[in-house]
């Protein structure tokens, strides 16, 4: 019976964490799903799904040399695989504003109340030392109309002083 199962891995980053755990997973008789891989700060972190006839501990065992060796920290959990059930996100989301406490929270509660599902979220500072901006970019899933949507960001934009774009993203074209 095949498991499937959410590694999560962290650590710091340096060429070839992605190589020796896909490879022990290879040779081992496991078979990947959706993995989402990022750098932030310095570190790197993984989730991946991973399909196998063996248990948890097996793959505990598994792992255990790439934690050894490299620092990285796995943690897996058993999960229910559902491959090619994906949610296509309909609209994206660029935010750019001083650097300020609440720009996420904010942001994220209107979209929230919208029902927009996030799909993808990616924050960034760039600017300097003494005027940081913050940039934040949203992609998810709403049938919440475009007008809606931005009336119901216009207030957020004012009151944080931030510039919020909206675009709808087709995902039929082609």
């Amino acid at each position: 019976m095949k498991n499937w199962f959410m590694l999560t891995l962290i650590g710091q980053d340096r060429p070839g964490i992605v190589a020796g755990l896909t490879r022990a997973l290879f040779e081992n008789g496991c078979n990947l799903g959706e993995a989402s891989m990022v750098r932030l700060g310095g570190m790197f972190t993984i989730m991946m799904m991973v399909e196998t006839e063996s248990d948890r501990t097996e793959l505990i065992t598994l792992t255990r040399p790439m934690e050894a060796s490299t620092g990285i920290r796995v943690h897996i959990d058993e999960i229910e695989g559902a491959l090619h059930s994906h949610i296509e996100p309909n609209y994206r989301f660029t935010v750019y504003g001083a650097d300020q406490a609440g720009i996420v929270a904010e942001t994220t509660e209107t979209l929230a109340r919208l029902r927009l599902n996030i799909i993808n979220l990616e924050t960034d500072v760039g600017g300097t030392d003494e005027n940081p901006i913050y940039i934040m970019h949203i992609e998810g899933e709403t049938k919440a109309k475009q007008e809606k949507i931005e009336r119901a960001l216009v207030e957020l934009a004012k009151r944080k002083n931030i510039e919020i774009r909206v675009i709808p993203i087709n995902t039929l074209i082609g």
